[in-house]
């Protein structure tokens, strides 16, 4: 489980650092920073693949990312000195976080000037990944510094594993190895396994209304193209049952067709009052957002982390109640971020067990937690350069 998030200088986040439960709720008003948590959380998820460098070009290149104020008074503060102030200290993108098993960080900057065609890269400066949560140097046990990469083995002892790695080049996507560096791919694998769901389209021409070729599914796809799957995959993993029940929330009396006589899989819902099943074609977009968090929720493979950003969205305010019921079950096999504007949907997950209710605002452009002071704020430092 992760238990720090920690976010330096990307877009209005100077320094954010908050502490994460097991269920964990973001919500402040527009133009808080909401997106731009989750945006860092999916950047975090990215270094784990090698897409980082091409997420962040593809967002503008850093320039266009960093934070674009004053730096902060402190390196433990959230808040940025006044407008005009000289910045000190270079400019870097940091992204991090802390968790029962491992630790990691990385720190982007910019490319010196070249002609280069790829100006929009960032470049990596340093990578650290630790063993528990605590950020101590004995149990650092993967270090990139510039183009030198050394891991600990399984004594204990540094080894370096290359001296030019590239600038570009992500630490576990290019290094992670079950000999020479082991740690690095149950860090990597784990976060490999993290899903996030944000827009998930219900217009006509969606891919969750289209037929689908059935083959098992032990995930939502991002953009709910396997739905049909999915559900069916969830029903004959063992937990029909939870499916059943979700759906009885969400429409009491009703029911969930798959139909998969051709090999082809079709959703089809029984509703009261109606004497045939409706197609995929006809559910509202309300009905068929919540079978996809239904589907993402329920997966017949958990995975560790599961981030939802504004969830609520199409869905009508009596839907809420059974996503939140949905929600603060799924917590007890899944740690789960939701990033919502609903005050109806934060507040009812107030009361599950293991939440966190994170409520930000923003200050001088700068993204702030309402209700944490700095004694309350998680132990953090960002490695040197």
């Amino acid at each position: 489980m992760l238990t720090t998030l920690a976010i330096s200088s990307y877009r209005s986040l100077l320094n954010f650092i908050v502490p994460l439960d097991q269920l964990n709720v973001i919500s402040g008003p527009n133009g808080s920073g909401k997106s731009n948590i989750y945006r860092a959380l999916r950047l975090l998820a990215e270094s784990a693949n090698g897409r980082l460098i091409g997420c962040i070009a593809a967002e503008g290149g850093l320039p266009s990312a960093l934070w674009a104020g004053p730096e902060a008074k402190t390196q433990y503060s959230p808040e940025p000195m006044d407008q005009g102030s000289m910045r000190k200290s270079p400019m870097r993108l940091q992204l991090g976080f802390a968790s029962d098993e491992f630790s990691y960080s990385v720190d982007l900057g910019l490319a010196p000037p070249s002609r280069s065609a790829f100006a929009l890269d960032p470049i990596i400066k340093r990578e650290c990944v630790w063993l528990g949560d605590k950020q101590t140097g004995p149990k650092l046990c993967a270090d990139r510094h510039g183009s030198v990469v050394k891991c600990r083995d399984r004594e204990g002892k540094w080894v370096e594993i290359t001296t030019n790695i590239a600038p570009y080049e992500g630490l576990m996507s290019r290094y992670a190895d079950p000999i020479e560096a082991p740690d690095l791919v149950i860090l990597r694998d784990q976060m490999l396994r993290w899903r996030f769901y944000d827009y998930l389209r219900t217009d006509p021409a969606a891919p969750a209304r289209q037929i689908q070729i059935g083959t098992h599914t032990p995930f939502l796809a991002h953009d709910g193209s396997n739905l049909a799957a999915a559900l069916q995959t969830i029903r004959e993993s063992g937990r029909g049952d939870l499916l059943s029940e979700s759906i009885e929330d969400g429409f009491p009396g009703s029911q969930l067709h798959i139909d998969f006589s051709r090999g082809r899989f079709e959703i089809q819902m029984g509703q009261l009052g109606m004497n045939r099943t409706l197609g995929v074609a006809e559910l509202s977009e309300g009905t068929l957002r919540y079978l996809m968090l239904v589907a993402a929720l329920l997966a017949a493979t958990p995975p560790e982390l599961l981030v939802l950003n504004e969830p609520e969205t199409h869905l009508h305010p009596d839907l809420i109640p059974a996503l939140s019921k949905l929600i603060a079950r799924c917590v007890q096999t899944t740690q789960i971020i939701v990033v919502t504007h609903s005050s109806q949907l934060a507040s009812s997950l107030k009361e599950a067990k293991g939440s966190v209710h994170i409520a930000i605002n923003k200050q001088k452009g700068s993204t702030y937690v309402t209700d944490i002071d700095m004694l309350s704020r998680p132990m953090w430092k960002w490695p040197s350069r």
